[in-house]
C-alpha cells in the first residue's frame, strides 16, 4: 500500500478504532458480540470508501464474525469469573450452533446485500418486541427442559447469527431467558456461544468469498484484515469493561438497553436499503 492510499485510509483506520471501542463494551454488557455494532459500522465506512454495496455487506458480515472471536473470549472470560455460564446449555447448543452458522456462512454469497440488510433488521426488531413483551417465554417456556428445542434452537440461532454476522447474543440471550436462565446467566453464557459461532461463520465466509472480485484491499474472501486487528484488538481489551458494567445493571434496565440498542441498528439497516 503506498502513501497516497495510506493517506485515504485513515478516516477508515479511525472509524475503525471507535468501533472497536464501542463494540467491546457493547459485547462485555449485553453478550452480543458486538456484531450488532460492527456490521453497519463496518459496512457504512466501506461504502463511504467507494466499495460495491453488495461486496460490502457481505465483507462486513464476515469480517464481524472474525471479530467476534477475540471479543467473545474475553468477554466470556469475564462472566464466568462471575460465575455467570451455564455449562449444560453450552453442551446442548455449541454442536448444533456451529453446524448451523456454518451453513449459513456457505449460503451468505446466494444473497444480496440488500436481503442479508433486511434479514438482520427484522430480525432486530422482533427480538427487540420479544425482549419488551416476552412472548418468547410464553410460547416457549415450557419446554426448557427439553434437549431437542435446545438443539433446533441451537442450530436456527446460528444459521441466522452467521447471515447477520453477530455473535448470536440477540438471538441466544433472549432464547435462554424464555427457558427459564436469568438475565445476567442468559448474557454470560451468550458470550461463550458466541465464540463457537464466530469460528464457524467465519471460516464459512472465508470459503463463499475466496474467488470473489471487488473486494477492498487486504481482504482474504470476505474477511478484511485491517478492520480484523483494529477492531479486534480493543474490542477485546474492553470487553471486560462492559461485563463488570453489566453485573451492576439490574435486569430490567439491562433488557431495556438491549432492545433500544437493537432497534436503533435495525433502522439503520432499513435505511440503507430504503434509501439506497
Amino acid at each position: 500500500m503506498d502513501l497516497a492510499m495510506l493517506a485515504s485510509y485513515w478516516p477508515f483506520m479511525l472509524a475503525m478504532v471507535v468501533t472497536g471501542m464501542v463494540s467491546g463494551v457493547a459485547a462485555g454488557l449485553l453478550g452480543i458480540g458486538g456484531g450488532a455494532v460492527i456490521v453497519p459500522a463496518l459496512a457504512n465506512s466501506l461504502l463511504l470508501m467507494g466499495y460495491d454495496a453488495e461486496v460490502v455487506q457481505h465483507v462486513a458480515v464476515g469480517t464481524s464474525l472474525a471479530i467476534i472471536i477475540p471479543t467473545g473470549i474475553m468477554s466470556a472470560r469475564a462472566h464466568a469469573k462471575r460465575g455467570a455460564l451455564d455449562g449444560q446449555v453450552l453442551r446442548l447448543w455449541v454442536p448444533f450452533i456451529v453446524a448451523g452458522t456454518f451453513i449459513g456462512g456457505l449460503m451468505a454469497g446466494l444473497f444480496s446485500g440488500d436481503v442479508l440488510r433486511i434479514v438482520f433488521a427484522v430480525l432486530a426488531f422482533v427480538i427487540a418486541a420479544n425482549i419488551v413483551f416476552g412472548f418468547q417465554t410464553r410460547l416457549m417456556g415450557h419446554l426448557k427442559d427439553a434437549a431437542w428445542v435446545h438443539r433446533l434452537s441451537a442450530f436456527v440461532v446460528g444459521y441466522l447469527s452467521s447471515l447477520m454476522g453477530i455473535g448470536g447474543g440477540s438471538l441466544t440471550v433472549p432464547t435462554l431467558v424464555a427457558f427459564g436462565r436469568s438475565m445476567h446467566n442468559a448474557v454470560g453464557t451468550s458470550a461463550a456461544i458466541g465464540v463457537a459461532i464466530a469460528l464457524s461463520g467465519t471460516a464459512g465466509f472465508l470459503i463463499s468469498g475466496w474467488s470473489v472480485d471487488g473486494l477492498p484491499p487486504a481482504s482474504i474472501g470476505y474477511i478484511n484484515l485491517p478492520a480484523l486487528v483494529l477492531v479486534g484488538v480493543l474490542a477485546a481489551a474492553l470487553a471486560p469493561v462492559g461485563a463488570a458494567l453489566a453485573h451492576k445493571l439490574d435486569q430490567k434496565t439491562l433488557k431495556y438497553i438491549f432492545a433500544i440498542f437493537l432497534v436503533a441498528v435495525g433502522l439503520n439497516m432499513l435505511w440503507k436499503v430504503i434509501g439506497g
